[in-house]
């Protein structure tokens, strides 16, 4: 431990990373650095700097990454129509590359001999973290203070807080007895009753979106528009990135869409029950795969729901920069290069409906090829005939071979 002379920590101010930078001081006898991510999260950041201050922490990093992200990390992954096991839309798992990147980076502008964490040894993120940082610096020091330590319950953790004045924020009425983790993409809530499958969460558990129930009985529409996969206008207004998945979080929340209640296959090997509220990027998959319907070939369109659960298990268990990722997204985003038009969706009830998709110039939807009427002799029939008989050829000799 003595080699460690200055260590990165992502802190977010709460109980359990205000015991880790106490720890690493007693432990490893060194400078902390702490640095705190604006995700979206809709909290307050200035108390964590206010408390790394108090904590004796002179380098305080916090750090505004909503623009970022959204562009950078949840809109590439968009492009592919991501989701995990047919349900998760890792909220989780694509916040953690740009939480390692940037540790890296401070590291390396700080001159700190290694970067620290408070993912715990049974989770997923531990993984997601290093796997990171090994990738973007490969001799890189990694401290995961769960694996090393013995305040392995809330008790003893309480109790060193105690012994060593951390200061502990005792929040209650609000306050969730659920494990959470919120950025711009999502919330997710695990521990408590979650820990039992049969159970149903109380509906108290929900922090952003309305029961669908309860929602409007009016429908909403909204119109999305699309340059080269990319939400870049909702209504004809032009938004960022981050705008753009700020503003659909918000009408899909007041719609209760996008809650979801899963039992999924952590990579470490144990299965785990999460809920989750991702109201924005629910209507994101739906549009873009509507756009797509349009404007992207079929074997394209076919080719990229064969590799999306391989790219979706790779972000999940944190490769996200791998090489096989990087290539990944490079065909995905060639494949955007037509995916350009408008998407009307219909929200009403936790329900997203496409009511009009339409692409000036780059549709290879033909009304004149498809219609039920007089198509004018842009298709002829009499070619289907040939192309059958041709494509049951082996169903035809394989059918003589079993009749033997």
């Amino acid at each position: 431990m003595s080699d460690v002379h200055k260590v990165v920590l992502a802190y977010s101010g709460g109980l359990d990373t205000s015991i880790i930078l106490k720890w690493l001081h007693e432990q490893y006898h060194c400078e902390v650095v702490t640095f705190t991510a604006d995700l979206g999260q809709g909290e307050e950041l200035e108390p964590a700097r206010a408390k790394a201050a108090s904590m004796g922490v002179s380098e305080i990093y916090v750090d505004d990454l909503r623009e970022e992200f959204a562009r950078d990390f949840i809109f590439p992954m968009f492009r592919a129509n991501t989701i995990y096991e047919g349900e998760y839309l890792l909220g989780t798992s694509i916040a953690r590359p740009l939480i390692a990147k940037r540790l890296v980076e401070i590291a390396n502008g700080t001159g700190a001999d290694a970067i620290a964490h408070g993912a715990t040894g049974k989770g997923n993120d531990q993984v997601r973290f290093e796997l990171g940082a090994y990738a973007l610096k490969p001799d890189v020091r990694i401290i995961a203070p769960w694996r090393e330590w013995d305040l392995n319950s809330r008790e003893r953790l309480l109790t060193y807080a105690f012994e060593n004045n951390i200061p502990i924020d005792r929040q209650h009425g609000n306050a969730s007895p659920y494990s959470m983790d919120a950025n711009l993409l999502h919330i997710s809530y695990e521990g408590n009753e979650l820990e039992d499958p049969w159970t149903e969460p109380d509906e108290s558990m929900w922090r952003w979106t309305v029961d669908p129930a309860l929602a409007p009985d009016e429908p909403e529409y909204v119109t999305l528009a699309y340059e080269r996969g990319d939400i870049t206008a909702i209504d004809g207004e032009a938004k960022t990135p981050a705008e753009v998945v700020a503003t659909l979080n918000r009408i899909g929340a007041r719609h209760g869409v996008g809650r979801i209640d899963i039992v999924e296959n952590r990579y470490v090997g144990m299965k785990a029950r999460g809920c989750y509220e991702t109201p924005g990027g629910t209507i994101m998959l739906r549009g873009h795969r509507a756009i797509e319907s349009i404007t992207l070939d079929r074997a394209l369109a076919h080719l990229k729901d064969e590799i999306m659960p391989r790219y979706a298990e790779l972000i999940y268990t944190g490769y996200w920069w791998s090489p096989e990722r990087i290539a990944l997204q490079a065909l995905i985003d060639k494949s955007q290069e037509y995916v350009n038009g408008e998407v009307k969706l219909k929200i009403y009830k936790g329900n997203i409906l496409v009511a009009g998709r339409r692409s000036e110039g780059d549709s290879l939807y033909d009304a004149n090829v498809v219609t039920f009427e007089d198509d004018r002799g842009a298709y002829d029939q009499k070619d289907a005939e040939g192309f059958i008989r041709l494509n049951a050829l082996r169903l035809r000799m394989a059918a003589k071979r079993y009749s033997k």
